[in-house]
Order: C-alpha cells, then sequence, then structure tokens
C-alpha cells in the first residue's frame, strides 16, 4: 500500500473515531440527564453497555491509526 493509500485509510479511520466520539459523548450525556427519571435498570444497564463498546471499538479505531502512521513513517 503506498502513501497516498495510507493517507486515505487515516482520513477515514479519523473520520469514524471523531464521529464516535460525538455519539458516545451524546449517549453518555442521555443518560446523565435521565439518571433520576424512572428509567428501568434494564434499559439504563443496556445504554451503559452500548456507550462501552462504542468506546472500546474507539480504542481499537486508536490502535489501527496508530498502526498506519507507523506504517507511513516506515
Amino acid at each position: 500500500m503506498d502513501d497516498p493509500e495510507l493517507g486515505k485509510e487515516l482520513e477515514e479511520v479519523d473520520a469514524q473515531i471523531e464521529r464516535l466520539r460525538k455519539q458516545a459523548a451524546q449517549m453518555r450525556e442521555e443518560i446523565g440527564q435521565s439518571w433520576d427519571a424512572p428509567t428501568d435498570m434494564a434499559e439504563r444497564a443496556t445504554l451503559l453497555t452500548n456507550v462501552e463498546q462504542q468506546e472500546a471499538l474507539i480504542d481499537d479505531l486508536q490502535v489501527r491509526r496508530e498502526q498506519i502512521l507507523r506504517r507511513m513513517k516506515g
């Protein structure tokens, strides 16, 4: 893979990371706003699990981003 392809892949990964961070922040804000609301505990647990899964995906994308940067430098 040459540098233009790696650059494009890096841009795509960066865009995914940014989008997922915004979504996770929004989800956490919604959970915080409704914390005192009469919400089913199972529903709240599901929401928290979804946020945690999204943050794990962000971590995976960060690793991928670092791999791309190393390949671009190498």
